[in-house]
């Protein structure tokens, strides 16, 4: 699995996830259970993962759709 996106905006991940829900690719959000931790207030992100042979499609699905901003430098290679 590879990081496809990182952010504490909520209203990304459930966008990304729907995404990527749509065109049917496997992901898992993780740190969500951090909030415990952090007291509930959003401060620490939440890390989308997908699968690394998905990485390229997703990212490509996510600008498509506007968000491509939100993403980090693709890859090298």
């Amino acid at each position: 699995m590879d990081e496809l996106l990182k952010t504490n905006d909520m209203t990304l991940i459930a966008f990304v996830e729907a995404l990527l829900k749509d065109a049917e690719i496997p992901y898992q959000v993780f740190d969500q259970n951090m909030s415990v931790i952090e007291g509930s207030i959003g401060i620490l992100p939440r890390r989308v993962l997908v699968p690394s042979d998905s990485l390229m499609e997703a990212r490509t699905i996510i600008t498509d759709a506007g968000a491509g901003d939100s993403l980090p430098p693709a890859p090298a290679g």
